[in-house]
């Protein structure tokens, strides 16, 4: 078995991008790698386990800070987890507001089409929601700032 691989090669075992292995090298989360003679990348097993875990906490949604925290604590095994606990749970609850909130954005989207008599837009239920910026259960930040549709700044 191979323990130094080529960019391209950790890209092919890991799935990840090249250029966002070396995106990932730049900003920190990967090790820089060593040269060959002909200072092309070689990276070794520490780099592919490294890289196969942030693959996945991304997969898993995390952000790249709580990844950098978390890759932190690995480098001390033996300090307690506590704190990959306080970022998994804060992770957690992240995940859990944002499914409520595309609940709430599906709720919405569903009274609109099921009110919409798919007859003339000028009666059309969904082009009056989606003027109305008056409701309160919209999930975008700003909402209810724009002018409705029709309307111009003033």
């Amino acid at each position: 078995m191979t323990t130094d691989f080529s960019i391209g090669a950790l890209a092919e075992r890991t799935g990840c991008n090249v250029q966002t292995i070396r995106w990932y090298e730049q900003t920190g989360l990967l090790p820089p790698a060593g040269r060959s003679a002909g200072n092309q990348r070689r990276y070794g097993p520490a780099h592919l386990r490294r890289l196969a875990f942030v693959r996945h906490a991304r997969e898993l949604g995390f952000p790249l800070d709580a990844i950098r925290e978390l890759l932190a604590l690995v480098d001390h095994p033996a300090a307690t987890c506590a704190a990959v606990h306080a970022i998994a749970a804060g992770h957690r609850a992240a995940v859990r507001s944002r499914i409520a909130r595309l609940q709430a954005l599906d709720r919405e989207l569903g009274r609109m089409v099921d009110e919409c008599a798919a007859g003339r837009i000028g009666a059309c239920r969904v082009i009056e929601v989606l003027a109305d910026h008056t409701h309160a259960h919209c999930l975008a930040d700003g909402h209810g700032s724009g002018p409705a549709l029709g309307e111009e700044r003033g």
